[in-house]
């Protein structure tokens, strides 16, 4: 089941607030989490939804944890 556009578009600003923390591109991030740059994109913008599988792969790549990726919703 999808999110809703609000929760999806609150983690797509939670990962690019500690993507761009770590210093990193969405292109960087995408390689670095082993994801499709598009997909990358997609999720930041709130377009997509991301899986639990690559939310854990995304807080590992920019140093964070899975809950202050979801702590907002």
């Amino acid at each position: 089941m999808a999110l809703p556009l609000k929760q999806r578009k609150l983690i797509g600003e939670a990962i690019r607030k500690y993507r761009k923390e770590a210093g990193l591109t969405q292109e960087e991030l995408a390689e670095k989490a082993d994801l499709h740059p598009v997909y990358m994109s997609e999720v930041e913008r709130g377009q997509e939804t991301v899986s639990i599988h690559a939310l854990m792969k995304i807080a590992r790549a920019v140093g964070a944890r899975v809950r202050d990726l979801v702590d907002q919703l």
